[in-house]
């Protein structure tokens, strides 16, 4: 069984989705938690845990986030980074703005609170799992500047956990496939959009929150001590094919 006892482990993106349901688990394992998130009125309802305001694209903002972690709790043992956002554009359809905000929320952002959070791990090391996507492994239309950032997420997962290992520090990234979260509420909202995501899916559903967060929690834990610098994709079998006759 996966225990977290007494580990301080912080989740960006937390108030919502994947990030939520991670905090949950890992809080329900025994870990203590705290939660950054952008969202202050989302923030609020999340019970039992530190929460703070914090938009993980702001180096002061990170910097203030983990002074009062430390200062709380005296170290990290694990971060999650699952903060992100997206926009369904190609790339002549995407204006410069919109491509350096994605940039920075969803790229920069894992570089400043890794950036900011390494200075916290104990001798002993500890994990950071990054949340990027399929869609940084598989091409899926419409997605330029979300695949890139996603993908780039693998990139530096592996470089990390090159840099760290000495450290005791394991870096992994997790791919998820079409999860049921606020980031795909468009296609949720049209029955027949959801049936041909289903349909896309060789398990036949798309993913929960849950499902995403035990992957990570595992890779947090003690159980994947010998696992670092991996991209493991959770995604109902949507990169491995499709299972309906062609």
């Amino acid at each position: 069984m996966i225990e977290l006892n007494d580990q301080i482990v912080v989740v960006t993106g937390g108030a919502s989705g994947i990030g939520l349901a991670t905090a949950r688990l890992a809080g329900s394992l025994g870990a203590r938690v705290a939660v950054l998130d952008v969202n202050e009125e989302a923030l609020s309802g999340v019970e039992q845990t530190m929460r703070i305001p914090c938009d993980v694209s702001s180096a002061t903002q990170v910097q203030v986030a983990m002074a009062r972690i430390i200062e709380s709790f005296g170290r990290i043992d694990s971060l999650v980074n699952c903060a992100g956002i997206a926009i369904r554009n190609s790339v002549h359809e995407t204006d410069e703005e919109s491509w350096r905000r994605v940039l920075d929320v969803n790229l920069s952002g894992v570089f400043l609170t890794s950036k900011c959070a390494l200075a916290h791990f104990p001798e002993t090391g500890g994990a950071i799992v990054h949340v990027s996507s399929v869609t940084g492994i598989v091409g899926v239309r419409g997605r330029a500047a979300y695949s890139a950032t996603k993908g780039a997420l693998i990139a530096l997962t592996r470089s990390m956990a090159v840099d760290y290992a000495s450290c005791g520090i394991r870096v992994n990234c997790v791919c998820p496939g079409f999860v049921k979260t606020p980031l795909i509420g468009t296609i949720l909202a049209d029955p027949d959009r959801t049936a041909g995501l289903i349909a896309r899916h060789p398990l036949g559903r798309l993913g929960e929150p849950d499902d995403i967060a035990r992957a990570i929690v595992f890779l947090i834990s003690n159980a994947a001590s010998w696992i670092t610098g991996q991209a493991i994709v959770v995604d109902g079998g949507f990169s491995a094919g499709h299972a309906k006759e062609i």
